[in-house]
């Protein structure tokens, strides 16, 4: 019985100690998840102007023609820009966007194109290297907070392969996998394609007039600015969604782990008391019969 016991107390000792691990990972999280959501929130208005610019561009010009407006059928060859994590304990943040991303692949693979995979964080590069999958590119480092230069990066990147053949290693068109933060308990993931971009020829953006612009030197050199930023633009938004996501996720999990093991301890402080009270009653009951024993063998002696 006393083996029982002191198991039960190295299983107790254990448990709290990984209950304030992963209680600690809740907390960061939660205070990181604030700072997410500020970053989010600061990136709109620019994101919302640019494309804001882009629509008014291509709407009052008719005729308009550019690399990254135009499709490309010959091409066979599509990217999956994939968006994952650094670190893990969250869950099934990652195995969402992941399995998010061979669905896609199937889908492009019944149309008859090759899907190549570009992946953003270093979970989703492990996944793939394990599965010794080739992959178009990889970036990892930033997944908590990610910056504009590593934007930059891969919206650079996309751009000069999706303006190159498939002979020259290129790609016809390019999507997005990514998640979207929605609330504290929600997270959803989307598939979006980046490229060519799909903007519509409108006069009306959401109940509103777009704005007439007079272009110098001309719409075609704006447009050889403009589109490359709306793309870094676009990818810069989705990493900071993939971010606050990332910390959601991680709070909940951790969350969960840490009322797992509080209710694991319970369990483990319930089962220790009743192997000690079990012991004593032992003890006593040898006693009991101990003492019985000494004393039927004094009244036979006399």
């Amino acid at each position: 019985m006393g083996a029982q016991l002191r198991q039960l107390r190295r299983k107790i000792k254990s448990v709290k100690s990984t209950a304030k691990i992963t209680r600690a990972q809740e907390l960061i999280a939660t205070s990181r998840i604030a700072k997410a959501q500020e970053r989010v929130a600061a990136s709109k208005p620019y994101a919302e102007q640019i494309t804001t610019a882009l629509s008014a561009l291509v709407s009052h010009r008719s005729g308009v023609d550019h690399p990254l407006l135009r499709e490309q059928p010959e091409d066979k060859r599509s990217a999956i820009v994939i968006i994952t994590s650094d670190r893990g304990f969250c869950g099934g943040y990652n195995a969402n966007v992941i399995r998010e991303a061979e669905a896609l692949a199937a889908r492009l693979r019944e149309q008859g194109r090759e899907p190549v995979p570009y992946v953003v964080g270093t979970k989703g590069i492990t996944w793939y290297k394990f599965r010794d999958r080739e992959t178009g590119g990889n970036w990892s480092g930033f997944s908590d907070r990610p910056d504009f230069a590593s934007a930059e990066r891969i919206g650079r990147r996309v751009v000069e392969d999706f303006l190159k053949s498939d002979a020259e290693g290129g790609v016809g068109e390019i999507h997005v996998v990514y998640t979207e933060f929605v609330s504290m308990l929600t997270q959803e993931t989307h598939v979006s394609r980046l490229l060519p971009l799909q903007v519509e020829d409108t006069k009306e953006d959401s109940g509103h007039a777009l704005p007439t612009y007079d272009f110098e030197p001309s719409a075609a050199d704006t447009l050889d600015l403009l589109l490359p930023n709306y793309i870094e633009s676009r990818i810069f938004h989705m990493l900071l969604q993939g971010a606050a996501s990332e910390h959601a996720a991680r709070r909940r999990a951790m969350k969960s782990a840490t009322d797992n093991a509080n209710e694991l301890i319970g369990l483990y402080s319930r089962q220790a008391n009743q192997a000690r009270q079990a012991e004593i009653t032992q003890e006593i009951s040898e006693i009991v019969g101990g003492a019985s024993a000494l004393a039927d063998a004094g009244a036979g002696s006399e």
